[in-house]
């Protein structure tokens, strides 16, 4: 039997998929949120399965070290962790809003990835089991989300992050691995304005789960794996076809990024206004939709230049 997995802020969005996905597998879940109503929802939700719920955070070096300590007091051997503490992004442009400001959001969104790894990672390493730590990215790691100026230093940060501590961490016997979400993720809170090409809460988590499984040995060896569409149902001789296609050019390699790139590329030459604002809500949902078109043709690609 396979062994339990913990997911950090399991009661968010991303979370409840990560969980859901784990449940409907067959796997023990053990589910962490500091919302003790949410995680009581969430026990009520999965009556009858092998699901734990947890108190705790890794909002800082305390909280985390807290929650390593309620862990192994569960006596569990953990074969993964999901890290799954993604938030609902503020918009704005760095050049308009205070350093200290900029500062203090960098700093929420990446210290605590560092203060949980510091705690959880030899945690994992105890069961020794050769366990998975999946850290759940978002969009703007690779390139400028546009609107979204602080959003994308910190996800690029922890990016980097979860690079380093790929490299660290074979040391402990510890698989580290970013999930890389290029586009944000249809959930149950916005489900109703969500575009049709955001991958799904259930879909992100499935896919975390099998970086945690190993079920990809190409993908095992390499820091950050980008979230694909269809990526479980793939067959190996799909992806064979796929590698004996004629090259696309340099020009279509450059659209293997996220939607604000889209945006970038079609803004006006010389307009001085910013890319968010050329493009407007209306205009960004359109580009996401049109990403969600492109982005398979690229997925190959996109493989090639994460791996080490």
């Amino acid at each position: 039997m396979k062994g339990p997995v913990v997911v950090i802020d399991a009661a968010n969005g991303i979370g409840r998929g990560v969980v859901q996905a784990a449940l409907s597998s067959g796997r023990p879940v053990i589910a962490v949120s500091q919302n003790q109503n949410e995680l009581r929802a969430l026990r009520k939700q999965h009556v009858g399965t092998d699901l734990a719920v947890l108190a705790g955070s890794i909002a800082d070096e305390t909280n985390s070290a807290a929650l390593a300590f309620r862990l192994r007091e569960l006596d569990r051997p953990i074969a993964g962790i999901v890290i799954a503490n993604c938030s609902e992004p503020l918009r704005g442009r760095l050049l308009d809003r205070p350093a200290q400001e900029s500062q203090q959001r960098i700093e929420g969104d990446l210290l605590p990835h560092i203060a949980a790894a510091r705690q959880l990672l030899p945690l994992l390493s105890e069961s020794g089991r050769n366990g998975g730590y999946v850290v759940i990215g978002s969009p703007g790691s690779e390139h400028p989300w546009a609107g979204y100026g602080y959003r994308s230093v910190a996800a690029a940060a922890v990016n980097m992050l979860v690079r380093v501590l790929h490299d660290e961490a074979r040391a402990l016997g510890v698989r580290v691995q970013m999930l890389a979400i290029s586009r944000p993720a249809r959930t149950d809170e916005n489900r109703d304005g969500a575009c049709d090409g955001w991958p799904s809460a259930l879909a992100i988590g499935e896919q975390a789960l099998a970086l945690i499984d190993q079920t990809e040995p190409r993908q095992a060896a390499n820091a950050v794996v980008p979230f694909a569409k269809n990526a479980l149902r793939a067959s190996a001789g799909f992806a064979a076809n796929a590698s004996t296609q004629p090259e696309q050019s340099d020009d279509i390699d450059l659209l293997a990024a996220e939607p604000a790139l889209l945006a970038e590329m079609i803004s006006k030459p010389g307009n001085s206004q910013s890319v968010d604002a050329a493009v407007g809500s209306d205009g960004q949902r359109y580009l996401d939709q049109a990403w969600s078109l492109l982005e398979p043709l690229f997925s190959s690609k996109r493989n090639e230049a994460n791996k080490p």
